[in-house]
């Protein structure tokens, strides 16, 4: 299975590194609208990270709720591709296969895409729900990592508006 890095090429664009994308968010004033959830401290995400490595946890869980995400984006499965990618280089993931993304549901209450993403250390996957333009994200790791940071990334990408993170430190 290959793996793909910054630069080379998905469903035919460039895969963009997860720092040129925050560049790119910053330039278009990403970032200056006020939160309507509780506001994503990375000291939190840190300490977190620490913590889980302190305590030698077999996992760190993140249960990522994003609402009010653009409808253009979690409709295209090259950008969730393009997610994927960034978000394994931002929190230090290593990918194992391909990204699978699957557009599926007869009923429009569940319908939209699904994504999988193996990594050596586990596993992120997602919903995108068209009906009410939201994601519904996990990433699961053994390799510690900041989930708020994840969060904070996937908020941006998506356009949402708000978001709730649930994390589980699992033993």
């Amino acid at each position: 299975m290959k793996t793909t890095y910054a630069g080379e090429k998905i469903a035919g664009e460039k895969v963009e590194s997860a720092v040129a994308a925050a560049q790119r968010w910053r330039s278009r004033g990403a970032g200056k609208r006020k939160p309507s959830g509780p506001m994503i401290r990375p000291d939190r995400g840190r300490a977190l990270k620490a913590e889980a490595a302190r305590k030698g946890v077999w996992g760190v869980a993140a249960s990522i709720d994003i609402y009010d995400c653009d409808p253009a984006t979690i409709r295209d499965a090259a950008a969730i591709r393009r997610f994927v990618v960034q978000l394994c280089e931002l929190i230090g993931m290593k990918r194992f296969g391909r990204t699978r993304v699957v557009h599926f549901g007869e009923d429009e209450r569940v319908a939209g895409y699904s994504m999988i993403q193996l990594i050596e250390t586990s596993l992120i996957s997602g919903h995108f729900a068209n009906q009410t333009n939201a994601v519904y994200l996990d990433v699961f790791s053994c390799k510690p990592y900041d989930p708020f940071l994840a969060e904070k990334f996937a908020l941006k990408f998506f356009g949402g508006g708000h978001s709730i993170t649930r994390v589980n430190l699992r033993k």
